[in-house]
């Protein structure tokens, strides 16, 4: 209860009030006006009950005002509760954001660091490698001066040269002599070029040589065959030759036949327009004609011979019937 009534305000506290005054005191006073009016001897005992209902009364006034001033200590407390909330909410969020920068600080730190020792790893690579290139820079150093101290004899004889010479300092020398040994590069490079040409053109004439050679072997082959050919044509030709010849004698012999033929369908022919006294007007080179011509003729006097032996014959049973009669 006591920490309900902490929690209330004052409309809470008004409203409890009320509810407790119209619940238990308002019926009190109701009872006693009704005592009044009923029993007006009980006055000694309604002033007793009002007496009772002021000290009531006063020490509900009292119990309200002690309470109003606890509430107003409990709302203090509560206000300081609420500040020092707010002030642990704002101590926590600046916490955390220290913590986020401390933690990001820390992370660039770190990476600082290691970026930092990757530098001063690359920059001792670095250092070796330099370190390494001075000394090879110190040997090749080493091996020049040698080479200078052991062609240093050299550069006094060039000095010499071009004392007794025509040319003017040592490098012109250096110059005439790097153009001499181009040029006979030059020659050199020339010389291979034309010998590998002379060697391509060799190889490219024998094998010119080869496909020729090959070729001739084939023409003469073909040749061979084509003389053989020819030779068997001319034997072909004779015997051809001989052919046509017997060919033209019987195809002679042949003609001199069919015109005797023809000779004798036009006699024959005649002989049949003599016997049926017609005069029959056909072409006389028209042999295929004349022919039919005959041998309807002959038809016709087969048949009509036919007819006479048929009719002899009756005749002949006729009379041999007469005869038996």
């Amino acid at each position: 209860m006591a920490g309900a009534m902490d929690t209330m305000d004052d409309k809470d506290l008004e409203a409890h009030f009320s509810r407790v005054y119209k619940q238990n005191l308002l019926p009190m006073i109701r009872n006693l006006k009704l005592l009044e009016e009923v029993s007006p001897s009980c006055l000694v005992h309604l002033q007793e009950k009002k007496k009772e209902t002021k000290l009531m009364q006063k020490a509900l006034e009292e119990k309200q005002e002690e309470f109003k001033e606890r509430m107003e200590v409990v709302t203090c407390r509560w206000k300081e509760l609420h500040n020092k909330k707010a002030e642990l909410k704002s101590y926590m969020e600046k916490s955390e954001r220290i913590l986020k920068e401390n933690k990001e600080m820390q992370t660039k730190a770190v990476k600082k660091a290691t970026e930092e020792r990757e530098k001063k790893l690359q920059k001792e690579i670095e250092l070796l490698r330099a370190n390494r290139e001075l000394k090879a820079l110190r040997i090749k150093h080493q091996k020049l001066s040698n080479k200078v101290q052991k062609y240093y004899i050299f550069h006094k004889y060039l000095e010499a040269v071009v004392k007794n010479s025509e040319f003017e300092d040592i490098e012109e020398i250096l110059l005439h002599y790097e153009t001499l040994v181009r040029m006979r590069k030059d020659l050199w490079q020339s010389q291979q070029q034309c010998k590998e040409m002379s060697d391509q053109g060799n190889v490219l004439l024998d094998q010119y040589k080869a496909e020729k050679d090959v070729e001739i072997l084939h023409y003469k082959k073909e040749l061979q065959e084509l003389q053989l050919h020819f030779e068997q044509a001319q034997s072909d030709v004779h015997l051809w030759e001989g052919h046509w010849a017997d060919v033209q004698t019987t195809n002679a012999k042949k003609a001199q036949l069919l015109a005797m033929i023809k000779m004798a369908i036009c006699s024959l022919f005649q002989t049949v327009s003599t016997q049926l006294k017609a005069n029959l007007k056909l072409l006389r080179d028209d042999s295929h004609r004349q022919l039919d011509m005959i041998q309807q003729f002959i038809q016709d006097h087969t048949d009509l011979l036919l007819e006479v032996k048929r009719i002899e014959m009756q005749n002949c049973q006729r009379a041999s019937l007469t005869t038996e009669i």
